[in-house]
């Protein structure tokens, strides 16, 4: 059977350091650099991984890139005796992946729209990029639409800030095991409570 177009995409971007996406990226990065943090975008980096995330060529849609600082927390050294090892300077992450700072970035700039969903298109010694689909669930085509239509209830707003996105859950430990239905915990709070 023949592959689709989406399939030389995927297969190039599975591993971009060994196909011709490295050469793309080389070039990409030198501009995206030079961007703002949040930019709107015409269309997707990756079309394939776009589409299975949800997103649709049709109004109320919105692409953007996001660039965010790699790296764990930084905090400034401790000016009393301490041994290095005990500062509490190294190592020090913070509770949330970059990919879910980076929604929640989207989000904020773009406040009448809600993070459908992102993922990954590159990053350098310095920075991140990832890529947020923006819906606007007030927007007539979207509501119009049979499989976007329920993220303009009430109940979904705020999605990326209240870690209810694909990354947002996974922080959370809400991914499920395997193919079974049993969670990593119910929750943060949950978890701490249940030898209680």
């Amino acid at each position: 059977m023949a592959k689709s177009m989406y399939a030389y995409v995927r297969d190039a971007w599975k591993k971009p350091g060994e196909s011709d996406v490295k050469a793309l990226l080389w070039d990409r990065m030198q501009v995206w650099r030079r961007e703002g943090s949040v930019v709107r975008i015409e269309h997707p980096t990756r079309i394939d991984r776009a589409r299975s995330l949800g997103f649709k060529a049709k109004q109320g849609i919105v692409m953007v890139r996001v660039k965010v600082r790699r790296g764990g927390r930084r905090k400034s050294r401790y000016v009393r005796a301490r041994r290095t090892a005990r500062m509490g300077m190294a190592r020090i992450t913070a509770g949330k992946s970059l990919k879910r700072i980076a929604e929640e970035r989207a989000s904020r700039r773009f406040p009448n729209m809600e993070a459908l969903n992102s993922y990954w298109v590159g990053q350098d010694g310095k920075q991140k990029f990832f890529e947020v689909i923006m819906v606007d669930g007030h927007h007539p085509a979207i509501k119009n639409d049979p499989h976007l239509s329920w993220i303009g209830k009430p109940q979904h707003r705020g999605r990326a800030e209240r870690g209810k996105t694909s990354a947002g859950r996974k922080g959370r430990g809400m991914r499920t095991r395997g193919k079974g239905t049993e969670k990593t915990r119910p929750s943060i709070r949950s978890h701490a409570n249940q030898g209680k």
